[in-house]
């Protein structure tokens, strides 16, 4: 499994593994079937509502926690009390510490985010998470943060895919020295049918979804599939070990067609979550 190293020099499993809508009472299984097949960063949030279930797994696999990488979000409605919401989650987690901690979205309606940026300044500092970052930020989100942050946040997280790769956040982002992470790296399954994708598929007698994440993997973005099949686990695991030729990363970089799944972070309120 290949690492990348953060702007904090801690390095991070460059595939995930995320929870995102699986119920709570099914996460514990998923997730140690995840685990069984070899992946070792696993991605939930409070909003999802089954940090237990993979606290559980976490618990059961036996695996010693120093070998995982452990991501959750602050909450949308919990922005001016990052703190307290952040012990919530790492006790339903059962850790002692979480490895990346972000803020899931900006809100730009509360003006809170850099509230709670702040706070979780103080959590890093007193080493209860090892890094901090972001999820949903665009530009204008991210220079608001930066003129009043002391650290600069180690990830974005964001939508990204073939057919939304929003190119330009991304390079900024770089530039600034934050990774980029890609949620919905298939297009919630949109993406797997473009003809270029199923072409190099066939060519090397791989599946759609593995070539989508070796094309993730070779721009050296962090990715976060999900599945709850077992056999799709490995499948997606595997993608590691596929390597693209530069005309086949450029026809499936083709597929760009600004086809945006989630909520628009310039725009997006829902503090319920």
């Amino acid at each position: 499994m290949s690492e990348l190293k953060l702007n904090n020099g801690v390095t991070i499993p460059q595939l995930g593994f995320g929870v995102f809508q699986v119920p709570p009472e099914d996460t514990q299984r998923i997730v140690e079937d995840a685990l069984a097949a070899g992946y070792r960063h696993i991605d939930t949030a409070a909003a999802y509502r089954n940090e237990a279930g993979v606290g559980a797994a976490i618990a059961a696999s036996g695996i010693p926690r120093e070998e995982l990488f452990i991501t959750t979000k602050l909450r949308n409605g919990e922005q001016g009390r990052a703190q307290e919401a952040f012990q919530l989650s790492r006790k339903a987690l059962g850790l002692d510490y979480v490895d990346l901690y972000l803020i899931h979205w900006p809100v730009p309606s509360q003006g809170l985010y850099v509230q709670a940026w702040k706070e979780m300044e103080r959590l890093y500092e007193n080493k209860q998470i090892r890094a901090i970052g972001v999820s949903n930020f665009l530009s204008e989100h991210l220079d608001t943060l930066l003129e009043a942050a002391e650290t600069v946040p180690a990830v974005n997280q964001i939508e990204v895919h073939p057919s939304y790769q929003q190119a330009e956040l991304a390079a900024k982002c770089r530039s600034l020295g934050i990774a980029v992470e890609a949620y919905s790296p298939l297009g919630q399954g949109s993406d797997l049918n473009g003809n270029a994708v199923t072409a190099v598929a066939q060519a090397h007698n791989a599946s759609p979804a593995q070539v989508i994440l070796a094309w993730h993997l070779a721009a050296g973005t962090i990715v976060i599939p999900k599945s709850a099949d077992p056999t799709r686990l490995r499948e997606n695991f595997a993608a590691t070990s596929l390597k693209l030729s530069n005309d086949e990363l450029a026809s499936i970089t083709a597929l760009e067609s600004g086809a945006r799944i989630g909520s628009d972070p310039a725009v997006a309120a829902f503090t319920q979550l």
